[in-house]
């Protein structure tokens, strides 16, 4: 469990058999004051319990983010999330998500029986969830060749040329291209690019401000961190009290 700027963050990784499609648990607590940051895309559709002090219990199933979000921490807020991977909308939530790209909907109070009181213990949610998780894949066939798919784009960090995804999971680029857009609502191209600004962020993070990635030269690296965070990457490389937050990042992950 680790504490930034009063912000208590805690994560899990899942079993190895739900690795390809879940990232990770992860808990958030603010005891304390409001806390404004700016939310950066990291590529994952998560789904999220929270609750606070002026806000009731709620579950939201919050969609892939292209561009930097503004939000605010409630103090006294707790949340509890499971991050998924992009395979797991199809396999485990059994949905597209394509009409929630940069929006978030409300689920169902007792959305895959949790309640508040699963927000008492991380570990105990950890496990429920895992528990449902587990059954869901269990109602229907993987299909490997997207579980290849998947597994080559997350390995290189995005940074794969459909043509090769193409060629090596004998997939045409065309039928991915459609699959992505009809599934997740943007381009397997456009995702690529916020899996490449995510392993970035983690250099730039570390004061490395020169592309680590495959970049074609640094002005083109400057324009793709700009353009998915706001910002140059010296600003945030800064990041003074946290101000930039990715949780696929957080210490301790």
């Amino acid at each position: 469990m680790e504490l930034t700027n009063n912000l208590i963050y805690a994560s899990q990784l899942p079993e190895p058999s739900l690795k390809d499609f879940v990232e990770s648990f992860w808990m958030l607590d603010n005891p304390s004051e409001t806390k404004e940051t700016i939310l950066l895309p990291d590529g994952r559709i998560d789904i999220i319990l929270s609750q606070s002090s002026t806000m009731p219990f709620h579950i939201v199933l919050l969609g892939i983010g292209t561009h930097p979000e503004e939000i605010v921490i409630a103090e006294k807020s707790r949340t509890f999330a499971i991050s998924f991977n992009l395979l797991a909308t199809e396999y485990i939530l059994h949905e597209t998500v394509s009409d929630i790209l940069d929006y978030a909907k409300n689920l169902p109070e007792n959305f895959w029986c949790f309640t508040v009181d699963d927000m008492n213990d991380f570990n105990q949610f950890c496990k429920k969830a895992t528990e449902k998780i587990a059954s869901e894949l269990s109602l229907r066939k993987i299909d490997e060749r997207k579980r290849k798919l998947f597994d080559l784009i997350y390995s290189a960090n995005g940074d794969i040329s459909v043509k090769e995804l193409s060629e090596k999971v004998i997939w045409s680029e065309r039928q991915i291209n459609r699959y992505f857009n009809q599934q997740y609502g943007i381009s397997l191209k456009s995702y690529c690019g916020i899996l490449r600004f995510r392993a970035s962020f983690t250099h730039i993070k570390e004061g490395k401000l020169f592309p680590e990635q495959n970049f074609s030269d640094q002005s083109h690296f400057i324009k793709e961190i700009k353009r998915l965070s706001g910002f140059l990457p010296k600003e945030l490389s800064q990041n003074k009290n946290d101000r930039f937050i990715q949780f696929s990042v957080l210490p301790g992950k």
